[in-house]
This record gives structure tokens, C-alpha cells and sequence, in this order.
């Protein structure tokens, strides 16, 4: 019987890139982009290289160039087997009995690749990359029948270290968000983090969310540099970074406060915070002009905005109403930019999942 399992995509709403800092973040699933996984029976483990994204065969050298400077080196076969692997040796390690019977994994997506980076040269999006290797797990979980036997917060360090394997540099925040779905405050204190290896993951009602607009450049020709030397810096000790980031983390401890008031005064005013603390720690030349513009085209009219990962996409609320949201698509559409509402997606987690919550 085949299996297939989707994962939406990511915006990292409040107090990202904190979650590598021991600080606090929320974030949402995304309904606007997927990616899925196809699981079948089979006599043989396959890898089912995707006819796009992993393609070998091309018209002419300049079609194979064309495919490389738009789409880089790699695509999903190598996070499928990746997720494999760190699957089969968690299992292991935790005494998860396998049965030995073999599949074939195939899967797709539609997240765009210049969103939020979260890969280095792989397919990446609004967390995309993890979206494959999210969604490939929930494959194995139910092929192997251990979904119960997996706690629910271990399983977005299982997707995090498929792509540590293959040099991606990221956090747990956007795996969180795709393992739970839904809307998540997350809290990486140094506390949690040394003592159960993972943070605290509380799920909120997505009805607390204002409405929520998506900006994207179809064909982006300046995404910056992503993290720069900020994380070295803060590993030497260096105070003002220390201190902003203790900030951003703060932005995300105020900002659940807000949701759940329905200040969204405040909450608009955090979105921006934490933009501008951003920012003012890595730099306009490895954030971007492109990324740097999206933002400020929002602030132009009023509205909220800021990063929905590390640039690539920005996610802008306007506090005014929907006068407002119509002047804001406007001048997106007018400077040529991709502009959509944010559909959220309910929370993920099954009758199984929640007996498997600590």
C-alpha cells in the first residue's frame, strides 16, 4: 500500500534567527507551498530521482548551465537518503525494532527556492529542504509502524540532522513548525536545550493570527549573504550581538503576549523590531538590496514587515485594515514583486502524535 505524506512550507514569524542562540521564536506552517513524499512497497530500496529537480540528462550545455545557476547542484535524492539513515540509526540506537521489508521513495514540491533559504545548494524555499525531509520521515514512521515509539519532539531533530549530514546550517525553528503544523512558540533556552536536547514547543490557535501577506521575487537576482560572521561573533562573545539577539528572542517572548491579547498594535510594531534587529547585526550587504526593498516597500505604506526565514521572501501584516492591504499589493505588483495572502495550515499532529508528546 502506498504512503504519501505532504509538509507545507514555513514563516518564521517573531524572533527568528534566534532559535540557534538559545532564544525563543513562533512560527507557522504555510498552506501556499508543499512538498510531498510518495512511499511504496518494493523488492528493492529505491531512491526515485525527481524528473526536474534531480535531472542528469540535458538539451544542450547551455540548458545544463540554465538548470545549475537557477536551481545549483542538488536536488532531493540526497535528503531522502539522508533522512534514511539518521531514521535507521535512531532506531537502532533506541532499541526500535525494522521490520526488513524494502520500498522505493519518490516525492515533489512546488516551494519556491528562493525563500527563506534553508540549504545550502539544495532545494531550498520557505524551508524547503526540510519539507522533503520532513515529509519522508512521516513516510518511514508509518511504513515501519513506530509512529507512537518516536516522541514528537524528538522528530524535528530527526529532519535537522538528515540535513546536517549534508552540510545544511540551520535550526530546529522551521522544523518544529513543520513536524507540529499549525502556529508554534517555540523556547530554546540553553536549559532545555542541554537537559532533554530539544526546546519547549507549545501550539497556539491559529485564529490569533491577523490577516498575513507573502512577498516574494519570482526570478531573484540579489538573496545576500545569509549568516555572515554574525554567528562567530556571538560564539567570541561579542556583546552587541549577545545582547540584540537576546532581544530578537525577547521580540518572540512579547510577541505570544500580544497574539494572545489580539494587541495586534504591537504586534506590527514587533514584526518591524525584529527586522531592524536583524539588521543592524548582519548588515545591508549580506542582507541584500532585493531582500532590503521588500521590506521597506511594507514600511512605506504603513504596514509590518520582515524576513520570513533569512531573506528571499518577506511576510508583512497591515494594522490600518484592508485599505491598507489594498494600497500594499499595489506597490508590491507595481515594483514587480509576487504578493499573496498567507494560508495557514492546522496543526499536524494525529491521535498517535499526541500520545507520543511528552
Amino acid at each position: 500500500m502506498m504512503i504519501e505524506h505532504k509538509v507545507n512550507a514555513r514563516i518564521g514569524l517573531l524572533g527568528n534567527p534566534s532559535d540557534v542562540y538559545y532564544g525563543n521564536t513562533i512560527s507557522l506552517s504555510l498552506a501556499n507551498f508543499e512538498a510531498s513524499v510518495k512511499l511504496e512497497p518494493s523488492d528493492h530500496l529505491k531512491i526515485n530521482p525527481h524528473p526536474i529537480h534531480d535531472l542528469v540528462q540535458f538539451q544542450s550545455l547551455d540548458h545544463l548551465v540554465d538548470r545549475l545557476q537557477n536551481g545549483g547542484y542538488y536536488g532531493g535524492v540526497r535528503l531522502l537518503m539522508a533522512i534514511c539513515k539518521v531514521f535507521h540509526n535512531y532506531c537502532k540506537d533506541n532499541n526500535i525494532t525494522l521490520h526488513d521489508r524494502n520500498f522505493s521513495l519518490s516525492y515533489d514540491t512546488n516551494i519556491p527556492r528562493q525563500m527563506g533559504l534553508s540549504g545550502s545548494g539544495a532545494i531550498t524555499g520557505l524551508s524547503g529542504s526540510s519539507a522533503i525531509v520532513c515529509a519522508a520521515m512521516n513516510c518511514l514512521l508509518d511504513f515501519y509502524n513506530v509512529r507512537h515509539l518516536v516522541k514528537v519532539e524528538v522528530r524535528p531533530n530527526l529532519v535537522l540532522n538528515a540535513e546536517k549530514e549534508l552540510g545544511i546550517v540551520a535550526g530546529l525553528q522551521d522544523r518544529v513548525a513543520q513536524v507540529y503544523g499549525g502556529l508554534v512558540y517555540m523556547d530554546f533556552s540553553k536549559e532545555h536545550m542541554d537537559k532533554l536536547g530539544h526546546g519547549i514547543y507549545t501550539p497556539m490557535d491559529v485564529s490569533l493570527l491577523p490577516p498575513l501577506y507573502l512577498i516574494y521575487a519570482e526570478n531573484p537576482s540579489d538573496s545576500g549573504k545569509v549568516h555572515s560572521t554574525v554567528r562567530q561573533k556571538w560564539l567570541n562573545g561579542d556583546k552587541f550581538i549577545i545582547s540584540s539577539m537576546e532581544e530578537v528572542a525577547n521580540v518572540a517572548i512579547e510577541g505570544q503576549k500580544a497574539l494572545l491579547e489580539k494587541d495586534y498594535s504591537k504586534f506590527a510594531n514587533l514584526m518591524n523590531r525584529n527586522f531592524d534587529l536583524r539588521r543592524s547585526m548582519f548588515g545591508d550587504e549580506c542582507l541584500g538590496d532585493l531582500n532590503i526593498e521588500m521590506v521597506e516597500i511594507a514600511r512605506r505604506v504603513g504596514a509590518a514587515s520582515k524576513f520570513t526565514g533569512s531573506g528571499g521572501a518577506v511576510v508583512a501584516f497591515c494594522p490600518e485594515g484592508p485599505s491598507q492591504e489594498k494600497l500594499l499589493q499595489d506597490e508590491y505588483k507595481k515594483a514587480g514583486f509576487i504578493i499573496e495572502q498567507v494560508k495557514v495550515v492546522p496543526s499536524r499532529l494525529n491521535v498517535i502524535d499526541l500520545k507520543a508528546l511528552s
